[in-house]
């Protein structure tokens, strides 16, 4: 798989945990477990918040 399918896949996860429990901290931990470094749980964070945020401006 490549590196961009995969952050594909592990920010449409991360999307669908946040729609459920909207915790950043909760996020930062799911992130972490995937093995990522602080800096790109931080990055997906972001990203998967802006996602949900145009989710609920719809």
């Amino acid at each position: 798989m490549k590196s961009d399918e995969k952050r594909s896949h592990r920010l449409n996860y991360l999307l669908k945990c946040y729609l459920v429990d909207p915790q950043e901290n909760t996020l930062y931990h799911r992130a972490k477990q995937m093995g990522v470094t602080d800096s790109t749980a931080k990055d997906y964070i972001r990203t998967v918040i802006i996602q949900a945020q145009k989710i609920h401006s719809k």
